[in-house]
């Protein structure tokens, strides 16, 4: 057969490529169809030409920009759809944004009951979780700060509440520590003079010895001489020196005193009359033998150790707390121990010592607390747990009933007396406890609002709680924490007594205000601080304090007057000023006659005082909870004064809930924003109160 030519070829692979171009343009044809139709149905729906089939509008008819977030992550926020960023998932349209409309032709709306997706229109199950929608009506309550939550969403989420209350609080420091020897406690056996050990009494470490108890027989030549010169110096065959101002007899024996006798084996070498070449090591403490350097037969050479003993009967707890708790902690507090040699029993001691340095390895403070350990319990090397128990707010004296009035050695804080003297240990004078911060008599209350530490939601330097103002209905509230407790999260400014937080399912309302498009944990700088309005004071007949104690509390209102009228004139407030109205407060809370409702109030506004320090911005921020806590106190106590000269004054302007403030009278000033809005406010009552001043209680006892 004839092979084909080269030009047949070439005809036929032109055939087959032509084929191929065919079905590529044919392709391309139904592809281009497919993507145009998709872009005339876009257009369609924009002009309005066609709805969705449940008579919602497009979202892309209504004016406005739609943000969208992410369902898992609702702090991601786009302006235009894509996938999250963070787990990949589609975004969704954020509810209550731009161009999102959820008005349908019936009122009723479906969420998830995890808060995973946006509300829906229609019933099902939710696309991220899969758990049924269930009906919410009023899932937002339209004022930007809250959500509401009907009860079959709120039983399905878990959402759990608990009440903010009033009350002294007390806080734990915990700390691992290790109990060791007490080395004021601690004696080395040495070798006086040199020789050989011949027996060794105390055999063994461990061994239990009493004061003078025989330890080791040591034969020395040296200590033999000695002898011999003291006893012939004794019996007349001694020399005088010139001049006779010393005997040599009594240098014999302050030699034989430095070779290590004591004053029992002088006199029995004195009654003897004869020389031994062979003394006996006697221990000067009762205690038990620590360590043991030698074994009979050894030489020794003057100096030589032979035993170390410690006496047990005290011990110490050596901690290492982080240098803001040993800031909180003083000489002669008691501590709390368990060993774990003695589970179940619960030791006690008290400071001894704190360290004025911080450690550059560890960056803790070492703290010694001595022990009593009468029956041997506590052994060194063990470890213990320990507990120190600390007023929750920083206090600059505190009340010890076992150390109230009372004298305390400065070394052996387990030493007190009643009246002044000496330590009978190291012989230091007694000191006053007073001197170290304790109070001779009980002091007010410190009562604090609180609410479970479940019920704070933190993220840096933002934390916020939901307040449910109606059944269902929670608020965003920014608050200012203070110290915590195990259980506890102490509210400075945020919270009033009684108010209900939540404390299960916050996490869940907080994704929901999120996709709310409301404030939330993520951006709560637009969420309110306090209740809207003005400070609500309840009605009641204020008393008007005599004596030390309205001329204090006159003096606290008139240093505060100086520092509303600074802010007014955008100043920062006066140091006197500020001095003197923490002095007074400082004098109030530890007069018997202020009553006790007043002193919870003084002590918050003293608490306030601290944060009158820095720019002016800062300091308006603590003026705010100063005032609220005097306006308080000043509803239910008041000075000569303050009694007929006293008017509370409101801005609504100013931002998370407005701003109190009080003034003698006088034309309004602002002292939040001074120049800027001088004028602003409304005067809310005049608390002028005429009362006779001999109508007040008598509180003269001590309560």
């Amino acid at each position: 057969m004839d092979n084909p030519s080269p030009k047949k070829k070439l005809l036929e692979r032109l055939t087959g490529l032509k084929w191929l171009g065919k079905t590529l343009v044919h392709a391309l044809v139904l592809i281009t169809t497919f993507i145009g139709g998709i872009a005339l149905i876009g257009v369609a729906q924009r002009l309005g030409w066609i709805r969705s089939s449940d008579g919602v509008v497009s979202s892309e008819t209504v004016t406005g920009e739609t943000v969208y977030t992410c369902p898992m992550h609702p702090q991601i926020r786009q302006s235009e759809p894509g996938n999250c960023p963070i787990c990949a998932m589609k975004l969704v349209p954020a509810a209550g944004t731009g161009k999102q409309e959820t008005a349908v032709a019936s009122d009723e709306r479906f969420i998830c009951p995890m808060m995973c997706t946006p509300p829906s229109s229609d019933p099902g199950r939710c696309p991220v979780c899969a758990m049924e929608l269930v009906k919410a009506t009023g899932g937002g309550s339209g004022d930007g700060q809250s959500v509401t939550i009907e009860p079959v969403a709120r039983r399905l989420i878990g959402i759990k509440t608990a009440t903010a209350k009033l009350g002294p609080v007390s806080q734990t420091i915990r700390t691992i520590g290790s109990i060791d020897y007490d080395e004021s406690k601690l004696a080395t056996i040495s070798a006086y003079v040199g020789g050989r050990i011949e027996k060794l009494y105390a055999n063994y470490v461990g061994v239990p010895v009493e004061k003078d108890d025989d330890l080791a027989l040591i034969y020395s030549p040296d200590l033999y001489s000695a002898q011999v010169e003291f006893l012939t110096a004794r019996n007349g065959g001694g020399l005088k020196r010139l001049g006779g101002s010393s005997d040599f007899a009594e240098l014999s024996k302050q030699k034989l005193i430095e070779l290590g006798f004591t004053e029992d084996q002088f006199n029995n070498l004195s009654q003897r009359g004869q020389a031994e070449s062979r003394i006996r090591l006697r221990s000067p403490i009762k205690g038990t033998v620590i360590d043991k350097f030698a074994v009979e037969g050894d030489y020794l050479k003057t100096g030589d150790p032979v035993y170390r003993i410690a006496d047990l009967s005290t011990v110490w707890l050596m901690l290492n707390l982080y240098p803001d708790d040993a800031s909180r902690i003083r000489f002669g507090q008691q501590v709390e121990a368990e060993v774990s040699s003695v589970p179940g029993d619960v030791f006690t001691g008290r400071v001894a010592f704190i360290d004025p340095t911080v450690s550059e390895q560890t960056r803790t403070v070492s703290v010694r607390v001595e022990m009593l350990n009468a029956d041997g319990a506590l052994r060194p090397g063990d470890y213990a747990t320990a507990r120190v128990y600390v007023p929750a707010l920083r206090q600059d004296r505190v009340y010890d009933p076992s150390l109230a009035g009372r004298y305390i050695s400065p070394m052996h804080p387990q030493i007190i007396r009643d009246n002044p003297g000496d330590c009978p240990i190291c012989g230091m004078a007694l000191i006053p406890t007073s001197k170290l911060g304790y109070s001779s008599r009980p002091l007010p209350r410190q009562d604090v609002v609180t609410v479970p530490r479940d019920a704070v939601l933190m993220t840096g330097k933002n934390s916020v709680v939901y307040v449910e103002t109606d059944p269902g209905r929670f608020e965003i509230r920014r608050v200012v924490v203070g110290p915590m407790t195990n259980e506890d999260a102490i509210i400075s400014e945020g919270i009033a007594v009684g108010e209900t937080v939540a404390t299960g399912g916050n996490f869940l309302i907080d994704s929901q205000m999120q996709l709310a498009g409301n404030p939330s944990l993520m951006d709560p700088s637009k969420a309110s601080t306090y209740p809207p309005g003005p400070l609500d004071l309840p009605k009641q007949q204020a008393i008007v304090l005599a004596g030390d104690a309205g001329e204090q509390f006159d003096r606290a209102y008139q240093a505060y007057f100086t520092i509303q009228e600074a802010l007014a004139a955008d100043q920062t407030p006066p140091p006197a000023a500020v001095n003197t109205l923490d002095d007074s407060l400082s004098q109030l809370l530890l007069l018997p006659t202020v009553p006790d409702e007043a002193q919870t109030h003084l002590q918050r506004a003293k608490r306030s005082v601290d944060r009158l320090a820095g720019s002016l911005e800062q300091t308006r921020e603590g003026f705010r909870p100063l005032s609220h806590s005097l306006l308080k106190t000043a509803n239910s106590v008041r000075g000569p004064n303050t009694a007929n000269k006293l008017v509370h004054m409101f801005c609504p302007m100013v931002p998370g809930g407005g701003g109190d403030w009080m003034q003698p009278g006088g034309d309004l000033v602002n002292p939040y924003w001074g120049s800027e809005m001088l004028s602003c406010g409304e005067t809310v009552s005049d608390m002028a109160v005429d009362i006779a001043m001999d109508a007040q209680p008598d509180y003269s006892e001590p309560r």
